[in-house]
């Protein structure tokens, strides 16, 4: 029996359709969505929830022309199937597929690209204005996920959308979870706003009740939104949006198609900024993703049939060690804090929110608040331990530098998800961490070669006493031992691993790869010593001076930008320390995009695996000495 998704190629089709034949599609694209992550991985919960929503969006706007902006956009995936990408869907997350968030050079329809949280309010506000200047009429619409509210931008994008009062629509998709659940103020103002589950239902089915009564029903529905108006008001005295100079329509069921049909019909219509709650379930038809949401927000492949994963990997992860290891040294430390910025599941926090709920605070996602806060707590004698993806911590730049190392505070920086990172394109690349870090004053950068250093190094951030920031990437640890005693590591130590004639300098998950490639190029009489580095900042000046004085070779890898990064580091140390009549070269990763992968393809494309890293040394040793082989990037 032929599928009304096969009749879909372009937003138009849907229009064609009868709201019976459109609940249908919805319940076929959820079926594809969960078939296409159970098989690839991606973030389920979130995309089940909104598939009337995306469709509701599409039968009344028309996009390209009318700007659809996915705040995050790990919601996209219906969004993507109506618009032309639904034979390439197979390949969502994969390398040579369709990426699992917006992205402008797949599609038109794609308005803006999108990854972190809360940027698509100041976006759309931007294309609005430019759209208003321009002459033009289209529609610019925001869909911005109620977690997404918790962030300093989106209140900064509200403020100025409420005062220019330009025609913009935001749709606010209220599921009350974020990567973690929803945590603040915010958050609860919002819940209060819906009211619960109940108001919404009624609501739909007394419209329901209305529309089959001939002539009088709908004259009793637009009585009715005005009565729905004055009770608003009245219940909910001062709606901050109102306040804001944003008119509130909602809540509004974000699973009945026809309600939310109406609702952006009559956004249309406002001439100016106006928001509409949607009320949606996050995993809505799949138990396993209503059960667990914080599983199923980024899911790796798994049976659908039971929601388990389908490759069960031993072995702790290193963010696994790390909440452990944490928990072992605040039960110690009184003044040891947890602090996240709505990743306490993703950053292995979550036993330690569970066991030490006093000590633990997540503040949504609010990266800079984040920072600051834990600077307020450093400042007043506590011992905060802030965790965050390194490349989320990118947008708190500024303060770790003004709020944390000017003032030589001892927070410390856990940067999970440090280096490549699979499958979700390149907004989430935790590749920049070294070079925004290492330039900072005061601060202490360290990467472990395993999960068994990386307990020791928290330790050794914890008793500096100044900020220090340890990175790891998202991965399993290498199964080693794990000490019961954890000790401190003297600042700038690095560790001779295998001894040889030259240098090879490696830093953080990169020394296990450099040791096999030194094994191997043995057998082509190249003799190379591997130091675990263990710290970007400061660097071991005594190890690296005594191979640079035997006039041999230098190599340093690093899975992090090479312009700037640690290499940058080694070779600054030598042109500082006079000229050393030596072959150097920094092996790293380019400055650009990366392409789409498992993280271990992404490795073997720019040279970090063992192959890669095994080819880059011989062309090196190949060169005549003295030639220009102190290249800075990965060949």
């Amino acid at each position: 029996m032929a599928k009304i998704l096969d009749s879909i190629e372009r937003p138009s089709d849907i229009r064609k359709l009868s709201p019976e034949e459109l609940s249908t599609l919805a319940l076929e694209i959820r079926a594809l969505i969960l078939e296409t992550v159970a098989k690839n991985g991606g973030h389920l919960g979130s995309n089940l929830g909104v598939v009337e929503l995306t469709l509701a969006l599409h039968t009344v706007f028309d996009s390209p022309r009318d700007k659809i902006v996915w705040d995050v956009g790990h919601q996209c995936y219906t969004h993507k199937i109506l618009t032309g990408r639904k034979d390439r869907f197979a390949g969502l997350r994969r390398c040579g597929g369709i990426l699992g968030f917006p992205c402008r050079d797949e599609s038109e329809h794609d308005a803006y690209n999108t990854g972190h949280a809360s940027t698509a309010l100041s976006a759309a506000l931007g294309m609005a204005v430019a759209r208003d200047k321009a002459g033009e009429k289209h529609h610019v619409i925001a869909v911005v996920g109620d977690g997404s509210l918790t962030g300093g931008v989106a209140l900064e994008a509200l403020n100025q959308i409420g005062h220019l009062r330009e025609r913009l629509i935001i749709v606010l998709n209220y599921n009350e979870m974020s990567i973690s659940a929803n945590v603040g103020a915010w958050s609860k103002y919002l819940s209060y706003l819906v009211s619960g589950q109940h108001y919404v239902r009624m609501k739909d089915q007394a419209k329901s009740i209305l529309r089959s009564l001939p002539k009088i029903g709908w004259p009793l529905i637009k009585a009715g939104r005005a009565l729905e108006e004055l009770v608003k008001k009245t219940i909910f005295p001062g709606l901050v949006f109102t306040e804001l100079g944003i008119r509130y329509v909602g809540p509004v069921h974000g699973h009945n198609i026809q309600s939310l049909v109406e609702a952006f019909e009559m956004a249309k219509m406002y001439d100016g900024p106006i928001l509409i709650q949607c009320v949606t379930q996050k995993g809505r038809g799949y138990q396993p993703a209503r059960t667990h949401p914080e599983k199923f927000h980024g899911a790796g492949p798994f049976q659908i049939s039971t929601g388990e994963p389908l490759k069960r990997e031993w072995g702790p992860s290193f963010s696994s060690v790390f909440g452990n290891a944490l928990i072992k040294i605040a039960k110690k430390d009184e003044k040891v804090l947890a602090i996240t910025a709505a990743m306490g599941e993703g950053t292995g926090l979550k036993e330690f929110s569970e066991k030490l709920p006093e000590r633990f605070f997540d503040v949504g996602i609010a990266e800079q608040h984040a920072v600051t806060f834990a600077s307020g707590l450093a400042v007043s004698g506590f011992k905060p331990v802030v965790a965050i993806y390194s490349t989320f911590l990118q947008r708190a730049y500024d303060q770790v530098y003004h709020d944390v190392c000017l003032m030589d505070l001892p927070v410390v920086f856990v940067l999970d998800r440090a280096g490549i990172v699979p499958d979700d394109g390149p907004t989430h690349q935790g590749v920049n961490d070294i070079a925004y870090l290492r330039h900072m004053p005061h601060m202490i950068v360290m990467a472990p070669k395993d999960e068994n250093e990386l307990q020791h190094m928290l330790w050794s951030a914890l008793a500096y006493g100044h900020p220090a920031s340890v990175r790891f990437p998202k991965a399993k640890g290498l199964g080693v031992p794990l000490d019961e005693q954890l000790h401190v590591i003297p600042p700038g130590r690095s560790e001779l691993v295998k001894d040889g004639r030259d240098l090879l300098f490696a830093f953080g998950n990169m020394v296990a790869p450099a040791l096999e490639a030194a094994k191997a190029l043995e057998k082509d009489g190249i003799s190379l010593a591997v130091v675990n580095a263990r710290f970007i900042k400061p660097l071991d000046k005594e190890m690296i001076l005594r191979f640079a004085r035997t006039g041999g070779t230098i190599v340093t890898i690093e899975e992090g930008i090479v312009d700037g990064g640690a290499g940058s580091a080694v070779r600054e140390l030598l042109d500082r320390e006079g000229r050393f009549d030596i072959r150097f070269k920094a092996i790293g990763l380019p400055l650009e995009s990366y392409p789409l992968g498992k993280a271990e393809e992404i490795r073997a494309m720019v040279g970090l695996d063992v192959p890669g890293l095994t080819r880059q040394i011989k062309d090196l040793y190949r060169a005549p000495f003295g030639s220009a082989v102190d290249e800075r990037k990965s060949g």
